[in-house]
């Protein structure tokens, strides 16, 4: 059984977007983009055995987040707010 690549399928794995964002953001880890999921600011799809599935509009998402904490300071609170009122109809985990 071979794995497909991200050229084959229109997601990325977890670490397929740390890779993306490593350079840009070198504070990343998986372990910080597991945090803001369980903060609710990410909502990643999941595969029926549980792997995340990081499509480009969760991507982008990450990147914002991660753009207001590094330039701005922001908490993770107020960026959530702002998250809200850019796209009140992505889902979130905690309110």
């Amino acid at each position: 059984m071979t794995q497909r690549t991200s050229a084959e399928r229109p997601y990325l794995s977890i670490g397929e977007v740390l890779g993306l964002l490593l350079e840009e953001f070198p504070e990343i880890t998986i372990s910080k983009i597991r945090f803001l999921e369980s903060q609710g600011l990410i909502v990643p799809e999941r595969t029926a055995s549980g792997y995340r599935k990081f499509y480009d509009d969760d991507v982008e998402r990450l990147r914002y987040i991660l753009t207001e904490q590094k330039d701005k300071f922001l908490p993770l609170r107020v960026i959530k707010d702002r998250l809200l009122q850019l796209a009140p109809n992505v889902p979130n985990h905690v309110a």
